[in-house]
């Protein structure tokens, strides 16, 4: 079964990496991913769609709620949340073609955002089944070039799945720390201060 995982993360070099090693070290397939900032540019979110079984979900639950960059990971319910994926599509669109291509894209609701002698790109957005039919309508006309986004999703009414006080807490918690690899180099330099 797939299931829409929302994952805050702190907005850090190589969180992305981490998170995917996770997966790739688990065995862990995932279908999409998508990632930007949030309205708190210290925090990234993720939404990843995995294929598992319900045991599997919950290990790559906890598996991700133990990387210190994850602030908070929630399952997104098909039935609770909104979940919209984006297409770039480049169809051949020379001659009676055109006209054809024209009119699916009006039906998809899609837009064209780039036109050329013998070519269109067409935007179109929605769930994956619409983006789906949409290019098994345009195939026949021939398709060039495709590009697509992952899955994202929110979930709908006032529930938030961020965590900004939460990102904040954690942030200034890590400034509290005190800075290990200082420490380490300190240690390092008073022990060779004495070997002198």
């Amino acid at each position: 079964m797939r299931h829409t995982l929302a994952v805050l993360v702190m907005n850090h070099p190589g969180v992305l990496a981490r998170v995917s090693g996770l997966f790739a070290r688990r065995g862990f397939n995932i279908e999409s991913i998508a990632v930007s900032t949030t309205q708190n540019k210290e925090v990234s979110r993720m939404t990843i769609v995995v294929e598992a079984d319900e045991d599997t979900l919950e290990q790559i639950t906890k598996q991700l709620n133990k990387l210190i960059d994850v602030i908070k990971v929630q399952e997104l319910k098909a039935e609770e949340s909104v979940d919209r994926e984006l297409a770039l599509v480049k169809i051949s669109a020379a001659g009676a073609d055109r006209a054809q291509v024209l009119q699916i894209v009006d039906i998809f609701r899609a837009s064209i955002v780039d036109v050329s002698r013998k070519a269109v790109v067409a935007e179109v957005t929605g769930s994956e089944d619409k983006i789906n039919a949409f290019i098994e309508l345009v195939r026949p006309c021939g398709i060039k070039e495709l590009v697509r986004t992952g899955r994202i999703a929110m979930v709908r009414g006032e529930q938030q799945t961020a965590a900004v006080d939460e990102a904040r807490r954690r942030q200034r918690d890590q400034c509290d720390l005190p800075d290990l690899e200082k420490i380490r180099a300190m240690k390092a330099r008073v022990g060779n201060d004495r070997q002198v």
